[in-house]
Order: C-alpha cells, then sequence, then structure tokens
C-alpha cells in the first residue's frame, strides 16, 4: 500500500471531540437568545404545556428551525418533552425548574435583559429571518456570500469549503473506516464525497475495495485532485453528476452518505434514500455517516448544537436515529445496525431488500 494511503491509518495520540465541539456549537447560543428575546419562548410555556403544533402556530415559525430549536431547548434540560414515546406531533413540551426560574419573565430571577444586550448580532437576525421563513441564511451571516447551497456552485467557496471538510474528514473517516466492516463488499459509491477523504480511508482499511466519488462540478475537479494528491487514484475514481436531477449510477453495492443528509430538509433525504433504494442491488449496503441525535431527540447535545449551524445555512437539520429508520423502511431497508464512532458522529447501515 502507499505511504499516502498508510497514513489514513494512523490514528492521533489525543480525542478532538473538544475542539470539533467548540466550532459546531458556535449558533447556538444566538438561537437561544432569539427564542428568548424576541419570542419570550419561556413565558409562553409557563402558561401551560404546548405541542409544536401550537408553538409553531402562535409564533409563525416554521417547522423545520423550530424542529431544531425544541431539541436544542431540551438537550439543554430547558425544555421536558412529554410524550409515550419518540417524539411525534403530539409530544408537548413544558419548562424545567431552571427555565422557570431564570427564562420567564414573571420571576424574579429573570435574565432576560442579560439576552437581550446581544440581540442585534448579525447570527441571532439570521436565525430569527430562519425561524420564520424556513429558508438558509447566508454562509456564515456574510453578506457577499449566498447560503450554503448556491455558494458550493462557485469555485473558490466550493475550494475553500471542500479544504475545511477534508481536514475534518481525515480523523473521521479513519474513525467511520476502522469500525464499519466492509470485508465482503466490492464497490462503494460515495456519494457527494466531497474530497474523495472518506473514499480514501476506506480503501486504505479494505484491501479489496474500489470506490468511486459521484460529485458534481466543480467539486468533481476538486475531488480529482486531491485523491490524486493522495496517489489513491488506481483506486478512487471521480463521476460527475448531480445527485439531486440525475439517477445513481448503478453496479455499487455499497452506498456511503457521509454527512450529505444533513444538509436536506425531510422531502429532499426521502427523494435521496429512495435514490440508492433504486440504484442498490438487493442485497446492497446503505452506510449514513453523519452526526445523529438519539431516538428520543432529546440529545447528545454536541448534536442538537451541531444542527443549529445546519439550519442557519444549510435547507437541512440533524436527523434522528428513529426517524432515519423510518425512512430506509418506506424506501424497501432492513437490518439495520447504529455505531457511535468518534467526535459525535456514527453510521446507521441498512440492507436493500
Amino acid at each position: 500500500m502507499n505511504p499516502l494511503l498508510t497514513a489514513l491509518r494512523q490514528a492521533p495520540q489525543s480525542d478532538p471531540t473538544q475542539v470539533f465541539g467548540r466550532r459546531d456549537c458556535l449558533y447556538a447560543t444566538d438561537l437561544l437568545t432569539a427564542a428568548l428575546v424576541e419570542f419570550n419562548l419561556f413565558s409562553y410555556l409557563a402558561q401551560q404545556p404546548r405541542s409544536a403544533s401550537d408553538i409553531q402556530l402562535h409564533f409563525g415559525i416554521h417547522q423545520r428551525p423550530l424542529d431544531v430549536l425544541l431539541t436544542l431547548l431540551v438537550s439543554w434540560t430547558l425544555l421536558e418533552r412529554i410524550s409515550s414515546g419518540t417524539p411525534s406531533d403530539t409530544s408537548e413540551y413544558t419548562l424545567t425548574p431552571l427555565a422557570k426560574d431564570f427564562l420567564t419573565d414573571n420571576s424574579p430571577w429573570f435574565i432576560g435583559p442579560y439576552y437581550a444586550s446581544l440581540k442585534e448580532r448579525p447570527v441571532v437576525n439570521d436565525l430569527l429571518a430562519v425561524l420564520r421563513t424556513g429558508k438558509p441564511a447566508n454562509w456564515g451571516s456574510q453578506k457577499t456570500l449566498a447560503d450554503w447551497h448556491r455558494s458550493m456552485e462557485t469555485p473558490d467557496f466550493a475550494q475553500s469549503f471542500t479544504a475545511a471538510m477534508d481536514c475534518r474528514g481525515v480523523f473521521l473517516s479513519q474513525a467511520l473506516a476502522k469500525s464499519l466492516d466492509l470485508s465482503n463488499r466490492h464497490r462503494l459509491l460515495d456519494i457527494a464525497g466531497g474530497s474523495g477523504i472518506y473514499s480514501c480511508a476506506l480503501v486504505a482499511e479494505n484491501p479489496g475495495l474500489k470506490a468511486t466519488v459521484f460529485e458534481k462540478p466543480p467539486v468533481d475537479r476538486i475531488a480529482t485532485q486531491s485523491i490524486s494528491s493522495r496517489a489513491a487514484s488506481d483506486r478512487v475514481q471521480v463521476i460527475a453528476g448531480d445527485m439531486m436531477t440525475a439517477p445513481l449510477p448503478s453496479a455499487f453495492d455499497v452506498h456511503l452518505w457521509s454527512n450529505v443528509l444533513h444538509d436536506w430538509d425531510v422531502p429532499e433525504v426521502k427523494q435521496l434514500i429512495q435514490a440508492s433504494a433504486t440504484a442498490l442491488p438487493s442485497g446492497g449496503l446503505f452506510v449514513m455517516h453523519d452526526a445523529f441525535l438519539n431516538r428520543e431527540k432529546s440529545g447528545p447535545r454536541h448534536v442538537a448544537e451541531y444542527s443549529v449551524m445546519l439550519m442557519h445555512s444549510t435547507q437541512g437539520r440533524c436527523y434522528g436515529v428513529g426517524e432515519m429508520e423510518t425512512w430506509l423502511v418506506d424506501a424497501g431497508f432492513d437490518s439495520f445496525h447504529f455505531q457511535e464512532t468518534a467526535a459525535a458522529r456514527g453510521y446507521l447501515t441498512a440492507i436493500r431488500t
């Protein structure tokens, strides 16, 4: 094996979860500020428990960002979800003692003005717009940029963003490759695979595996250069294509969706799952590698915080394991397995029936 691929199997001496989390949580406090200062959400919920539908109707908040907000507040133990099982439309939300004491305007310890002093922060204003419209804000709240989806169509931004995901992927891809058993698999399709870092790590760990990155321009060219720089072009190829408008290539027995589905809203997620179901043969393996919420959507906190950043800048959010399994069943998958890996990430596998 070439030394550049061998390097992808060498683990660091320390755990980077903390430094990953510092970046992933950047927008979460701004979302709390918006909910507290602009909507006075906690005082509203102090009147009686409310369902998500009640909250959505009362404040005029769109469903996707509201889901992110409520999940965040539950993970922070500011709200408690009252339900008989997994979250549903009938679940109600009530305040915890912490929220009653400090976040309701009739409490002597109310700290609303403490947060109100930060209400003009650009990200707070952006998040208010996302809550009210459901549409993503400009990347990084930079007025010179469009939202992430449109920005990725420009070469300079695509190069910068792909490099950012590549350096993160050097660690995350290795954790995935060491945990995921692909010993009996032969051809992997890495859908929207960015720089190809995950494909490179997986072929480094599995000598019998070859991979193909399926990416739209201009990222396909970036991927080709990155894979070549790791001397992996003999085992990792690139196909140009748009997963949203064209069928996925056939003749692969594994589909990898690594940090992809979280960029899209539920209708698009279901569409992409169905695209995999159509292209995979019976017995084919579906792999989603991502930051997952638990089945109760009460955490992990790191993931609930990261979901705010995704909600701000993309059309998506973080999804729960239970949500994904439901949509996979509908598309014709079974035999689910979920495994945590590193830095609050994990993977969910399913078999095409």
